[in-house]
């Protein structure tokens, strides 16, 4: 497979919902417990910008009938903070029929190329322990675990432990 990303727009906020609602209802990689709705989701959306923090959808460039199949977003580490801006936390979602067939390893491949450009020197991602498919996608892509928060996380009575990755990419 091939795949291409470009900047999101407005119009792929319902798929990225649909997206990111699918593995709401998976219980392996959010802490929402409720699919979300696209009215909730667009403040969040609309503080992405191309050259600040970037969120990327990725379509199957052999099979571009199916539109949007997964999306990455670079996120503000530790809420806004300005010392953290050199760091951004990583959002990735897969839709389920585009998973482990190389998407995930695509997108992290891209935000690492174009961090720089973004002024991004550190990149982390947070997983639940339990997601070992996710674990191994960072690992793969030169991801080191850099913290383990035990049972952080409660989702329908089962607590979740949670993994920080990162990778430096330069300096």
């Amino acid at each position: 497979m091939r795949f291409t990303h470009r900047h999101a727009v407005e119009a792929d906020l319902p798929r990225i919902v649909d997206i990111y609602n699918a593995a709401v209802a998976t219980r392996t990689c959010s802490c929402d417990l409720e699919p979300i709705t696209v009215e909730a989701r667009r403040p969040s959306f609309l503080k992405h910008t191309p050259h600040h923090r970037p969120l990327w959808v990725a379509e199957d460039a052999d099979e571009p009938a199916l539109g949007v199949v997964g999306y990455l977003g670079f996120l503000h580490f530790m809420n806004e903070r300005p010392g953290y801006f050199m760091t951004a936390d990583l959002a990735i979602y897969l839709h389920p029929a585009r998973q482990r067939c190389g998407l995930g390893s695509y997108l992290l491949t891209q935000a690492a190329k174009a961090a720089p450009s973004l002024g991004i020197e550190v990149l982390t991602a947070t997983i639940f322990a339990s997601n070992t498919g996710s674990l191994r996608l960072f690992e793969e892509q030169g991801f080191e675990r850099w913290g383990f928060m035990p049972r952080v996380a409660r989702l329908e009575g089962s607590e979740r432990d949670l993994v920080l990755v990162g990778r430096r990419l330069y300096g």
